[in-house]
This record gives structure tokens, C-alpha cells and sequence, in this order.
């Protein structure tokens, strides 16, 4: 079998999965999030931190919530940092520099969980299970409760209630991703990922020196990481290490497990706004890019370029050979069009056009399908953009699901997609202009300028991967780069709950003649066109200057 081909199959067998699980995981979490009663664990959560989960919310005391655990987070995940050294099962690894403990910090509450440290290197088990592994599911659950209550925002009226923060917290850990990560977790040790609290142990010599490994949680930690779209892996090679990622069938797993919440969310949405068809629209918007990117990605991968590339069968520099183009093509775009941020392949090796697509897919937003619950929330408000865009075109004013769009609407949809092109640009400006930073690239010309760009992108847009090539261990870096996570994560989060609440209050609209219909395929492609476009016109620059200058030269 030839490797386009095995490509081809793998991606038909994953699209086949998510098509199978499309229906029941979007069901049950719609269940999920409009039952109104309490399993008893959750009862005994929600008395342990004091909440009451029947208070309905508005805007501003939701996002209170969201922005007050956040904060918490922080908080305690630097402490455990600062405290490594004295706590137990350290291995030996000292407390994180001060700096750094900050990056990483924001980083994992941020869900972006990028990483500038050598995971088996600093961090002992403690840090990883009880720091950095919960945070991998409180984070995700904190944007599927976002996301969840912006589509209140389009199902309710004539109110400015959202529902119960804390309740939503807890319903997805509890009911959503703990359950698959477990099964994830037993899936992925069975095929060979290691589980255990192992010491630092020699495994036998190398090059004249010892080679050291140590153990840990990995499978546990490696189904939460890629479920959560979150990304940050128990060791520096991530999902390239064998003990994360050991197998061929691993590898599709875990990809399948990156997309299966935020293709499925989709039709979550549509039936809590009573419209099956509108959450098929959105995911036919999502499947169109995603098809699409890694389609344009394998092309690039396989182009033959003189005897090397055909000897090797393709760009295979910086890939695993268990994995091949294929795998890693499909990887590499389901992890930058969704906000995880794992690899299983170096995107700075990548060919030149590779490399940007990768990046392109980050600066869509990562909607497509977007991190669990961000990508939701950051298409919806595309879709308001998209309508206002056909509302202009026909004199009109616009609609969607049945509210106006109005200029409040409209503006705060604005600020939104406007405030993470101008965190990523306006930080790599800076570390271009500045003598310092530039000093941490590996490389110089245009491949040089796409490591910063990337790093900036990649935390901006909280996916958490790595061009490679580039020493973020600074303080430059660590503490900009953790500045860009955290407003990249939580100042788009203020506008969405702002128009969520917004939406929450208008009366609804009934649909007439002139209504454009957002559930048909031209409304589709007027989605798909809108993102790119948008897109296009504000990172074309950046991009020109850095992957495509590299590809076309």
C-alpha cells in the first residue's frame, strides 16, 4: 500500500468514527446541559465549594464565576510550582523558576498548554496529576460552559439569564469528560501507553552517556489532554513519544478523541435551539475547512522534490516513520484547527507552505472545529458576522436564529474577532524590534520571523503547539507569551457572555420571506467564505513576510 493511500484511508476511518459518534455524544450532552436535576456526586461538589446550582445568572455574574476560578487556578498551579522541591514524589525535580511557574500556569488554566520546559525533566507527579492534569479538565469544561451559554443566549428570550455557572463547571467534568477520558485512558494502555508513578530509572547507554527515563500517569493524563483539547504532554517530544503515542492506531485514536466533542457540540446546539438543521450547517461549515486543510496539507507533504523526497515517499523530515505523512498531515491539522496544541510531528519541518498552513489554521480562530467549546462559540459569532455581512449585501436587517443583530450585536462580535489578530501581531512586532528576543530563533530569514509569528499565534489562540526552532525559555517570552494565553483565553470570553446576554433579552423574531435561511447550503458557504476572507485580510501580511516567502522561494 502506498502512503497517499494509507492516508486517504486513515482519514476515511476517522471521518467514519466522528460520524458514528456524532449523534449520541451531541444528544447526551444536550441532556447534559438542560436537565435540571443533580447527580449526588455533584451535589457534594457543589456543597464543598458553595454554590447553589439553581440560581440562574446573568452576563456579568457568569462571567464573575468564569474569571474567578480562572484566577484561582493560577494561583494554585504556580504555588504547586514554587513548592515542587518540598512536596513529595518531586523526583528530584527542584521548584519552576518564578517566570516560567507563570507561563505554565497560564498556559494550562488558559487551556492552551503550551509548554517551555522539558516535561520528563522539571515537573514531578504531583505537579503533573494533581496540578497539571486537572487543570486539563477544568479548563475545557469552563469553555463548554461559555459555549453553552451563549446558545442560551440564541434559545431563551425576554430574559438576561444564562444558567448557573458552577453547574455547568461541574456537569461537564462530571458527566462529560470524565467518563470518556476513562475509557480513553484504558484504550490507550492497552495499546502500550505507560500508567504509573515510577522513579527516574536508566534504561541503558547512548552515545557514550546513560539514557534515563522517567515513568508517570501518562495514558490517564494523554486521553484528558487531546479529549480537552488541550495539548501538553507528559514528555518534550508529545504525542511523537512513544510512551504517549506508541502505535499507528493510537495516533488516529487520539486525533479521534481531539475532534469528537467539538464536531459533536454542534448538534448539541442545534437542539437546544430547537433546529437540528442549524447544527448541521455549523458542522458542515467545520468539516468543509477541516476536510480542506488537510487535504492541502497532504498535497504539500507528498510533493516529490527531487530523489530524497521520493526515496522517502514525501517531506519526512521531522515525522515519525510509525506514523508517516499521512498520519501526521491529519494530526497536525486537527491540532491547529482545534485548540490542542499536541504533535506528533515537528511543524517547523514541515515544507513552507506546511508550516503556514498549520499556522493559518490557528489564526481561522480555531473554529473549525475549534477547541471543546471555544470553537463553537467562535464560529457562532462568525455566523453573526456572516449575516450581517448578507443583511448589507440586501438592504436588510440582519438575523440569525430568530434575533436582531443589532449594533450592540454587531460590535461586540467586532471586538471580538479583532482582539486576538492584534495580541499575536502586536507581540511578534515587538519581539522582532527589540534586540533580546530575536536572539532566541535558531533560525534567520523568513523561517526565523514564522518561529516567532507561530509562538505568538499558537498562545494568542490558546492551541499550545510549537514551531520548534525556537528557545521560549526566557523571560521575554515566558512572561509575553503568558500575557497573550490568558487575555487571548478570557477577553474574548467577555464579549461572548456580554452578547450572549444581549441576545438573552431581545424578544424573538418570526421568520418571513425576506429571512435569509441559515440552515442551507449557500448560507454554508457565505460562513466559509466570511472566515477566510476575514482571515485572510488581516494575517496576509504576516503571513507573506514569514511561510509563504519561505514556500514560494
Amino acid at each position: 500500500m502506498g502512503p497517499v493511500l494509507a492516508g486517504v484511508l486513515q482519514l476515511l476511518a476517522l471521518t467514519a468514527a466522528l460520524a458514528l459518534a456524532y449523534k449520541p455524544l451531541g444528544t447526551y450532552m444536550a441532556r447534559v446541559y438542560t436537565s435540571d436535576k443533580h447527580w449526588r456526586v455533584e451535589k457534594w461538589i457543589y456543597r464543598g465549594i458553595g454554590a447553589n446550582p439553581d440560581t440562574e445568572m446573568r452576563w456579568p455574574a457568569y462571567l464573575r464565576g468564569v474569571l474567578a476560578f480562572s484566577a484561582v487556578g493560577v494561583l494554585f498551579l504556580y504555588l504547586l510550582q514554587r513548592l515542587q522541591g518540598h512536596l513529595p514524589g518531586s523526583l528530584g525535580f527542584a521548584a519552576i523558576d518564578p517566570d516560567q511557574a507563570f507561563n505554565t500556569a497560564a498556559s494550562f488554566v488558559s487551556n492552551t498548554n503550551w509548554q517551555s520546559y522539558y516535561g520528563e525533566q522539571a515537573m514531578g507527579h504531583v505537579v503533573q496529576t494533581a496540578g497539571l492534569a486537572v487543570q486539563n479538565f477544568v479548563s475545557a469544561a469552563v469553555g463548554i460552559a461559555v459555549a453553552v451559554a451563549l446558545v442560551r443566549g440564541f434559545a431563551r428570550s425576554r430574559t438576561g439569564e444564562l444558567g448557573n455557572f458552577w453547574s455547568d463547571l461541574v456537569r461537564g467534568v462530571v458527566r462529560v469528560l470524565v467518563p470518556i477520558a476513562v475509557v480513553g485512558a484504558i484504550v490507550l494502555v492497552a495499546c502500550g501507553a505507560i500508567q504509573n508513578f515510577s522513579g527516574i530509572h536508566e534504561v541503558g547507554q547512548f552515545m557514550g552517556g546513560t539514557q534515563e527515563w522517567n515513568g508517570g500517569a501518562v495514558a490517564s493524563q494523554e486521553a484528558i489532554k487531546e479529549l480537552g483539547t488541550n495539548g501538553g504532554g507528559y514528555f518534550n517530544a508529545n504525542s511523537a513519544h512513544p510512551f504517549e503515542n506508541p502505535t499507528p492506531f493510537t495516533n488516529l485514536f487520539e486525533i479521534f478523541l481531539i475532534l469528537v466533542i467539538p464536531f459533536s457540540i454542534t448538534r448539541t446546539f442545534g437542539i437546544m435551539v430547537g433546529s437540528i438543521k442549524q447544527g448541521y450547517a455549523i458542522l458542515a461549515t467545520m468539516a468543509t475547512i477541516w476536510v480542506g486543510f488537510v487535504a492541502l496539507m497532504m498535497w504539500t507533504e507528498f510533493a516529490h522534490h527531487g530523489p530524497a523526497f521520493q526515496a522517502a515517499g514525501g517531506a519526512m523530515e521531522g515525522k515519525e516513520v510509525r506514523f508517516g505523512i499521512g498520519g501526521s498531515s491529519i494530526f497536525a491539522v486537527s491540532t491547529t484547527l482545534t485548540s490542542t496544541g499536541a504533535v506528533d510531528s515537528f511543524h517547523s519541518s514541515f515544507t513552507g507552505l506546511g508550516g503556514g498552513i498549520t499556522m493559518l489554521g490557528m489564526m481561522l480562530g480555531e473554529i473549525a472545529p475549534g477547541g471543546v467549546g471555544s470553537g463553537l462559540y467562535g464560529i457562532l459569532v462568525m455566523a453573526i458576522i456572516a449575516v450581517f455581512i448578507a443583511g448589507l449585501m440586501v438592504g436588510r436587517t440582519p438575523e440569525y436564529l430568530g434575533k436582531k443583530i443589532g449594533s450592540r450585536e454587531i460590535k461586540l462580535a467586532a471586538c471580538y474577532i479583532l482582539i486576538t489578530p492584534a495580541l499575536v501581531l502586536v507581540f511578534t512586532a515587538f519581539a522582532m524590534a527589540l534586540p533580546t528576543p530575536a536572539n532566541s530563533m535558531t533560525n534567520s530569514g523568513a523561517h526565523g520571523f514564522s518561529e516567532i509569528l507561530y509562538a505568538y499565534t499558537s498562545g494568542a489562540n490558546n492551541n499550545g503547539s510549537a514551531f520548534a526552532g525556537l528557545n521560549a525559555d526566557t523571560q521575554w517570552f515566558n512572561t509575553t507569551i503568558g500575557l497573550a494565553m490568558l487575555l487571548g483565553r478570557f477577553l474574548p470570553m467577555v464579549f461572548v457572555l456580554a452578547l450572549a446576554g444581549s441576545l438573552a433579552e431581545q424578544k424573538p423574531v418570526p421568520a418571513t420571506a425576506g429571512t435569509l435561511r441559515t440552515d442551507k447550503p449557500l448560507y454554508t458557504g457565505l460562513l466559509v467564505g466570511t472566515i477566510i476572507i476575514i482571515t485572510g485580510l488581516t494575517y496576509f501580511p504576516a503571513l507573506a513576510l514569514g511561510p509563504l516567502a519561505e514556500g514560494l522561494a
